[in-house]
């Protein structure tokens, strides 16, 4: 029965890892007549989210996240299973009743999701938030480090 759950956290990672990808094809598809035109819309668009950068250091699972322009309260994160979520909004930060003569740093929302390649103990999961990069630092659970294997000659 947990198997099967992990399967279908899976397959909706799966899911949002294309609407993600086609949400990029259709941002980038825009963003020429955007960028023309000032983007003076004050509704949070939908992108595809930061680029990540996920790598393992043997005893942890290092993600590093470019998500400038954001505070430690506009991102959120969740892990399920073996399913990491990062998501995000970030604001028009434009004060009302001001006029706004040029836009080019919109209101943003995203939320992204990762399978992660091993089981980590969320417990000592760490993450922090510098100079407009996320690093998320998930130890990786006794089960998945590595191990010392001892040789011994016959």
């Amino acid at each position: 029965m947990l198997h099967r759950y992990t399967d279908f956290d899976r397959a909706f990672a799966m899911m949002d890892e294309l609407r993600r990808r086609l949400d990029w094809v259709f941002e980038e598809a825009d963003a020429p007549r955007a960028s023309l035109r000032g983007d003076f819309d004050q509704t949070a668009r939908y992108t595809g989210g930061p680029r990540v950068h996920l790598f393992d250091t043997g005893s942890a699972l290092v993600v590093k996240a470019d998500i400038p322009g954001l505070t430690e309260k506009d991102i959120q994160i969740s892990l399920n299973q073996d399913v990491l979520t990062v998501s995000g909004e970030r604001k028009p930060d434009a004060p009302e009743g001001y006029l706004v003569h040029r836009k080019e740093r919109g209101a943003v929302r995203f939320s992204r999701s990762f399978t992660l390649p091993s089981k980590v103990d969320p417990e000592k999961t760490t993450a922090v938030l510098k100079n407009g990069v996320l690093t998320l630092t998930l130890n990786k659970a006794a089960e998945a480090q590595p191990r010392q294997i001892a040789v011994t000659a016959r």
